[in-house]
């Protein structure tokens, strides 16, 4: 059975997120969706809101792939979360230059920790390519519409958070 790992932070989960998610259904025959507790980001979101905002996505997700989908929160080095689901490959998605540069560092710590797990990119639907959950989160926060970038549950859960003033 091929296990991936699509490891972040989703606070929120956007539609750059479910773009990836979905892709890289057609790579694995199960999709782990690690939800990083990442304390030094802050997260608007609790993490059992997190964890339960992205199990709705992929619930959704399921039913239209018939895919299995599993919501992991973890606190410990991804290639040890990667260890512990039983993944041979971890799934990131790119949205820009910026991005590869960053992932490609972590690529090679990764595989100094662990060569047998590979990592594969994933570049971000062209009309998703500007989706970032902190950009989301800062329009929400100044009254923004984020139609265009979240799905209706995650939207209304960042408007209960920014209520209109």
């Amino acid at each position: 059975m091929r296990i991936g790992l699509y490891p972040g932070t989703f606070d929120p989960i956007t539609l750059g997120h479910v773009d990836i998610i979905q892709r890289a259904m057609a790579l694995v025959d199960r999709l782990v969706i690690g939800v990083a507790i990442n304390r030094d980001k802050g997260p608007l979101f609790s993490l059992e809101e997190r964890v339960a905002m992205v199990r709705a996505e992929c619930d959704a997700i399921q039913q239209k792939t018939g895919g299995e989908i599993v919501v992991h929160p973890f606190e410990n080095l991804l290639i040890d979360c990667a260890r512990d689901v039983g993944a041979t490959v971890i799934v990131r998605g790119l949205r820009a230059v910026a991005d590869f540069e960053y992932e490609f560092q972590m690529v090679g710590m990764n595989r100094a920790l662990d060569a047998s797990i590979e990592t594969v990119f994933m570049m971000a639907d062209a009309r998703r390519q500007a989706i970032a959950s902190k950009l989301v989160k800062e329009i929400a926060r100044l009254g923004g519409d984020v139609s265009k970038f979240v799905t209706p549950p995650v939207q209304e859960a960042l408007a209960r958070r920014f209520p209109p003033k």
